[in-house]
């Protein structure tokens, strides 16, 4: 667990106590089943060069295995084959995971250390309809805290009256085509 308690402050001010002790390196019954009911959360890696990648990764509802109070294991489904978090694990096993509830402002944070698994009673204890996924994430965790709901809450991420009109933004489709045509790929029209 890292101790805040060591950094400097002098710019910001020093946080309450409170906020201080609210890291844990376990996953007690709560944050267990915060995890259980996130369907929806975010890995941060990066490789040893210290360059970043964060990944969405969504599942239903208790995809990510809580094996016991230090461990647990994110299922990495079939997808576009990238494997940029599994590439920056290999070099650096440092991860961290934020887990999101719909309408929940309060956000989950897991910080650890990563490996890759291959353990087919695992992995077949995970399988979505009826398949496997081929790896496992599984993560040490070091560091375990709930996060204050302000930045969902000030974003209104949750609230449907403020998300903007789909036809203002421009498509998946139109920003994949572009970034393909930066990089010297021609599409037929």
């Amino acid at each position: 667990m890292r101790l805040l308690q060591k950094r400097n402050f002098a710019i910001v001010g020093t946080p309450h106590e409170h906020v201080i002790k609210k890291n844990t390196s376990l996953i007690d019954e709560h944050c267990k089943r915060f995890i259980e009911m996130s369907p929806l959360f975010f890995l941060s890696s990066s490789n040893a060069e210290g360059e970043c990648d964060v990944s969405p990764k969504g599942d239903f509802p208790s995809g990510v295995q809580v094996l016991n109070n230090k461990q647990l294991v994110i299922p990495d489904r079939p997808g576009n084959k990238r494997v940029d978090s599994i590439i920056n694990i290999l070099s650096n096993p440092h991860v961290g995971l934020l887990f999101l509830i719909p309408g929940l402002g309060e956000v989950l944070r897991i910080n650890g250390r990563a490996t890759i698994i291959k353990n087919p009673e695992i992995l077949s204890s995970m399988s979505l309809k009826g398949k496997p996924p081929l790896l496992g994430i599984g993560v040490d965790v070091e560091e375990c805290f709930i996060h204050c709901p302000r930045a969902l809450y000030q974003s209104k991420v949750w609230n449907s009256d403020s998300w903007p009109d789909k036809a203002d933004l421009p498509s998946s489709l139109e920003i994949f085509h572009a970034a393909l045509r930066h990089n010297g790929v021609e599409l037929k029209k």
